[in-house]
């Protein structure tokens, strides 16, 4: 019986170890993507709203081709920007268009960030009760058996 019990309890923690932890970790993986995007989009239509407010026609700046390794570049006509709508597609967009863009996408973001949530709540929650669980099959374990009486 004891034995039962021991091989019980490994594979609970087997479980909240190898599955739920595993499971958790990449819910907030993906939910953090999600607001490293939010991020980037947020930083250009900051950016944008710079080029129009000081009603910059040409600009120079550094741009990242990846891994930190920046060139400079020079624009020539700041009135289209291309931007990532998604799936690998760049859309040539005014910077009107741009920010109305960007708001679309923010929202859409926070959903999908809200969704991951969500789900991490969920998971905690599972991992809490296979824990509790597995605390009350201990308690229980330790309590001692019936006693015989000896009269």
């Amino acid at each position: 019986m004891e034995n039962e019990i021991q091989q019980k309890l490994a594979r609970y923690e087997s479980f909240v170890n190898e599955g739920l932890r595993k499971d958790l970790k990449d819910t907030l993986d993906a939910r953090d993507a999600i607001y490293d995007q939010i991020s980037e989009y947020l930083k250009l239509a900051k950016d944008i709203e710079v080029i129009k407010d000081n009603g910059l026609k040409e600009m120079k700046t550094q741009v990242d081709l990846g891994s930190n390794f920046y060139v400079q570049a020079k624009i020539p006509d700041t009135k289209h920007i291309f931007v990532n709508v998604g799936f690998g597609f760049h859309a040539e967009l005014t910077l009107d268009e741009a920010l109305e863009f960007i708001k679309k996408k923010e929202v859409h973001l926070q959903k999908k960030a809200e969704v991951f949530t969500e789900k991490a709540s969920q998971i905690r929650a599972h991992i809490k009760l296979v824990l509790e669980a597995m605390a009350e099959i201990m308690k229980l374990d330790r309590t001692p058996g019936p006693r015989s009486l000896n009269v």
